[in-house]
């Protein structure tokens, strides 16, 4: 069993002072094991405190990061699945359904993480999945001020994922999951 925290769509400090307390209180050290951001984190003290909670930390470059040193994709293997990682600013239209699943195949990833739209989204598209964690602390997008602020956590196991999106909705944590398994038809050779 192998937990993933993908977040994204910070934005701090500019749209967002912080994280939500709730969500701070649940990301402790330890607990994770890898980490994987869409983007705009904006400054470095949020790369930090992502670091602080787990070293294996992946980011791709969303259009306000500071540092230009991150990617503008990203693929890992995790267990039995290839990930895929973009911030999402570069499909079109955003948050597409068939443009994000034509990146997936040019990636050739069993789940893409995107983000940009701050709308949580997840799909299981095309023998794979696609996923959008939303906005980690509520900041507005370019298409919506009103933002729910979420995070996803994945539980891959063998050919097994669980897929766990946080939202927090009038001040409630709310906890809802995807379950996605991997079949010989999906498997990379």
């Amino acid at each position: 069993m192998v937990l993933v925290l993908a977040l994204g769509d910070l934005h701090i400090p500019h749209r967002a002072p912080d994280l939500p307390a709730k969500f701070k209180s649940m990301l402790v050290p330890g607990k994770i094991q890898h980490i994987i951001c869409t983007g705009n984190l904006c400054i470095k003290e949020v790369h930090d405190y992502l670091k602080s909670l787990c070293p294996d930390l992946h980011i791709t470059r969303g259009e306000y990061d500071e540092d230009a040193r991150y990617p503008e994709t990203k693929t890992l293997t995790i267990g039995q699945f290839k990930l895929g990682l973009c911030h999402g600013h570069q499909v079109v239209p955003w948050g597409d359904l068939d443009s994000l699943a034509m990146l997936q195949r040019q990636l050739d990833v069993d789940i893409l993480v995107t983000g940009h739209t701050h709308q949580f989204k997840a799909y299981k598209h095309e023998g794979g999945v696609v996923i959008n964690p939303g906005s980690a602390t509520g900041a507005y997008s370019s298409i919506t001020y009103d933002v729910n602020p979420s995070f996803v956590l994945m539980d891959i196991d063998g050919l097994r994922v669980v897929v766990y999106v946080y939202e927090l909705i009038d001040g409630e944590v709310k906890v809802d999951k995807i379950d996605f398994k991997k079949t010989a038809t999906t498997m990379h050779a």
